[in-house]
């Protein structure tokens, strides 16, 4: 969920949950958030109730989110995998922020100098991941959502309830 104005192309309920200033933080006071963040001036969120609907529905739930907000999450969902996704290089991050068009100078500049500091964090995740091109990429975080799937940790359990009998 955001605050700020949908780019080109993208759809409310697809892309992101396009809300007004006043609905997200009335959402902050009534803790409806698995995590958010406010950068660059506007709000950006996960809303609770979406993720325990996916989960019910026993579908994976994979979150896009900046490095604040997965601090919060591993706080409260130490189960939880964590990814930080990198570009090869600095200046592919340049040109790749430039070329999608839609953020002023100021604004890449911001975005640019966060990704320095928050890539300085990268040690607390999981894994990285590096976001040379995007079938790489998928194919890296697919690889890791298997290996997740089969972590004696998560299934142990099972095989438990099988020799059972149950």
């Amino acid at each position: 969920m955001t605050t700020r104005k949908p780019r080109q192309g993208e759809v409310d309920g697809v892309d992101y949950f396009f809300v007004t200033r006043d609905e997200f933080e009335k959402r902050i006071k009534e803790n409806r958030f698995l995590e958010y963040a406010e950068f660059v001036g506007e709000y950006y969120g996960t809303p609770l109730d979406y993720i325990e609907i996916m989960m019910e529905r026993g579908k994976e739930v994979i979150v896009e989110i900046e490095v604040q907000g997965a601090l919060q999450v591993r706080e409260n969902t130490p189960e939880a995998v964590f990814i930080f996704i990198v570009p090869p290089s600095r200046q592919a991050l340049i040109d790749r922020l430039h070329n999608r068009g839609t953020d002023t100078l100021e604004t890449i500049n911001k975005r640019i100098e966060k990704a320095e500091r928050e890539f300085h964090l990268a040690y607390k995740y999981d894994y990285i991941v590096v976001n040379d091109e995007v079938k790489n990429a998928a194919d890296r975080i697919y690889a890791i959502i298997r290996a997740e799937h089969a972590k004696t940790e998560r299934t142990i359990h099972k095989y438990y309830k099988l020799l059972e009998g149950k």
